[in-house]
């Protein structure tokens, strides 16, 4: 055989010996058994821009968020640094290693790194020794099938998320967010220098515990990458005189209590995103826990905060202090408790839907009997005829237990179940004492059914996940009776130094002086507030006006500078005073009244009109004179006696001075006299 067919033969054999061995490598490549790449992250609430309101770390406690949108500066400086041919080799720079292996063999000791991002990615996600050889080479091989398998960007994607950076820091978004409490769309060169840094060494360059070995490294990734035209001089010199950061920053924890619940309710999402204002939530939660310690020992808040027009809840604290003293693990806005006095709007709103009565309706507050059911004011008194709006306003009892005995409790309680409210009973069915807060409601419960009645009687459902919408609930009141409510709220007297006529708003005080409540809304917003103890231990002199209302008014002005007007009157809305209502609607009276067989009204005969006694201390006689038992006879509008069935009865002294005595029958009806004893 001639030379050159020799040379031919031992080229041919020699690329054939070659091709096989490229197939061998190759298909032990494609051999490699990765690890899971798609590592556990953290999960993620999110507010109604996209901010972080709380984070959840990995069950073993790590940090690890999804890397998210990343500054171009940082990125560029960390392929400039780290790996400069990352968009061009096949997960092993040979260039670089060849030179890390020189260097090492000509000083000693390792003088550079010849690790790639996507071998960096191999030992990150396999977690496994890399000292040794056999490390190595497992490193090299998993880099070079994770090339294989997936992006560059996938890639780079793993090493932004596993990436270490002290402590229980995973990843960029972990380390921006802990280390300069921003995330890290925008960084300052110093910033990403440091990110860049802190991964080759997590621990021993922590700035918060070696800022000296921590401000040396960064400042040498800081030379290197202006040196090799990343970054320009004076831009370099600048960052080098930028501080480190001193501390970690805790990771947000704002609407705790909502997002253990969103959670909770969908456990399997990585993220979720809420309609809440997260700025709002944080200038709420602090004013939450100043009025709960201004309030007392062991007392506790809840406000709830929401746009009526489309729904959305912008606010939600459920305690005075996630982790507080106060029992502040307790939702309350999702307890049950006593609304007090905060369903009388509602009551009053059926009464006008139902022809029953009208703002200006003259309805008697007086001694009355259902049944065995008597109810009494708050305060004890009586204030004998009074417009409904009065009524509402001053929150008297008497006069919308009357109106809820017309109704009946079934109704209200229908109208309760429309705005998504499930109101638990004390017992099997419900009473008259529902009008006056007798059922467990949430505070949630109250904001949806004031939502509805500000949005026209038809509101939107409120929610917190921005993937709802704002569906309308069924009509509970009418257009007029929501209006009429809105106009009756809105002439409340405010707390002090709060502004008048602007704000539609309720208190309420439950049974015991257990709960303290406050719900009002403007033109576009209600707001919902309770305070009192997470354990329903009762809180003598604890009021809704007193307590809760000054909270209301001062919420509304962190929500924003101005109130919204609220909307004009509805055209059918008829709006006279008293004189011109029409007859059945000047004053109330039952369904029925009409028909009743006609009784006279009582009459006082004893003492008489202007008599003036001298009884020393002695009990007066009164003789009376008509009129359906039981009597009751107030003096100065304070009650001395109740449930007299006799016509002739004795009644306490009122004692020196002038004394204004009236007699009030089952019927409402009233004899009134002017004495003056001696």
């Amino acid at each position: 055989m001639s030379k050159p067919a020799r040379l031919f033969l031992g080229l041919a054999i020699g690329l054939f010996l070659a091709a096989i061995a490229r197939d061998g490598f190759d298909a032990w490549v494609d051999r490699t058994v990765l690890p899971p790449v798609l590592a556990e992250t953290s999960i993620e609430i999110r507010d109604r821009n996209g901010k972080l309101l709380r984070v959840y770390p990995v069950d073993d406690g790590i940090w690890r968020l999804r890397p998210g949108d990343v500054d171009p500066g940082f990125l560029a400086m960390l392929m400039r640094y780290e790996d400069k041919r990352f968009r061009t080799h096949p997960g092993v720079d040979l260039l670089a290693l060849t030179r890390a292996v020189w260097q090492a063999l000509l000083n000693g000791k390792t003088v550079s790194g010849g690790s790639t991002l996507t071998m960096q990615v191999a030992r990150l996600i396999e977690d496994g020794p890399t000292g040794r050889w056999s490390g190595k080479l497992r490193q090299l091989r998993v880099a070079l099938a994770l090339e294989r398998r997936l992006s560059k960007g996938e890639i780079l994607s793993l090493y932004l998320t596993h990436a270490p950076y002290g402590a229980n820091l995973e990843g960029i978004r972990a380390a921006s967010l802990a280390w300069f409490g921003k995330e890290p769309r925008r960084l300052t060169p110093a910033e990403a220098a440091l990110l860049v840094a802190l991964p080759q060494s997590p621990e021993a360059r922590r700035p918060d515990r070696h800022p000296v070995i921590a401000r040396a490294a960064r400042d040498r990734v800081l030379r290197r990458v202006a040196g090799q035209g990343v970054l320009e001089t004076p831009e370099m010199q600048a960052a080098l005189t930028d501080r480190l950061p001193a501390v970690m920053r805790p990771f947000p924890r704002l609407a705790p209590h909502l997002a253990d619940r969103v959670r909770a309710v969908e456990p399997g999402l990585a993220a979720h995103d809420l309609t809440l204002d997260s700025d709002l939530q944080a200038r709420l939660e602090p004013l939450i826990a100043r009025a709960a310690r201004r309030a007392g020992p062991q007392l506790s808040a809840a406000m709830i905060v929401a746009n009526h027009q489309n729904g959305e809840i912008l606010a939600s604290i459920g305690s005075a202090g996630y982790k507080d003293e106060r029992q502040g693990f307790v939702d309350m806005t999702t307890a049950l408790r006593s609304p007090g006095s905060t369903l009388k709007p509602l009551i009053y709103g059926l009464a006008f839907d139902q022809g029953l009565a009208h703002p200006e309706t003259l309805i008697h507050d007086g001694p009355v009997m259902f049944g065995r059911y008597a109810p009494r004011n708050f305060d004890g008194m009586y204030r004998g005829d009074v417009r409904v709006r009065e009524a509402l306003q001053m929150s008297l009892n008497i006069p919308v237990v009357r109106l809820a005995h017309e109704l009946g409790p079934g109704r209200i309680m229908e109208a309760l179940r429309r705005t998504g409210a499930a109101p638990r009973l004390p017992g099997s069915s419900p009473g008259l004492a529902v009008a006056l807060g007798g059922m467990g409601l949430s505070l949630n419960d109250l904001a949806q059914l004031y939502a509805s009645i500000a949005a026209g009687g038809a509101g939107p459902v409120l929610h917190y996940r921005l993937s709802e919408s704002g569906d309308s609930l069924p009509r509970v009141i009418s257009a007029v009776s929501a209006w009429q409510i809105g106009d009756i709220l809105a002439g409340l007297v405010p707390p002090p130094g709060a502004p008048t006529g602007v704000l539609a708003y309720k208190t309420g005080t439950s049974y015991g002086h257990r709960d303290a409540w406050a719900i009002g809304y403007d033109g576009r917003h209600v707001i919902g507030v309770w305070i009192g103890r997470a354990d329903g231990t009762p809180v003598p002199g604890a009021f809704g006006g007193d307590m809760a209302a000054p909270l209301l008014f001062e919420a509304f002005g962190f929500l924003k500078p101005a109130f919204d007007a609220r909307p004009a009157p509805p055209p059918s809305a008829l709006i006279v005073g008293t004189a011109e209502l029409p007859p059945p609607l000047q004053r109330f009276r039952p369904r029925g009244a009409a028909f009743e067989i006609p009784t006279d009204a009582p009459l006082l005969l004893f003492p008489p009109d202007g008599a003036r006694l001298t009884t020393d201390g002695a009990r007066l006689t009164v003789k009376l004179r008509g009129g359906v038992a039981p009597y009751a006879v107030l003096s100065n509008e304070r009650p001395l006696v109740t449930g007299m069935r006799d016509r002739e009865f004795e009644i306490p002294n009122p004692g020196k001075g002038y004394a204004a005595i009236v007699v009030v029958d089952a019927k409402g009806r009233s004899d009134r006299i002017s004495i003056r004893i001696d």
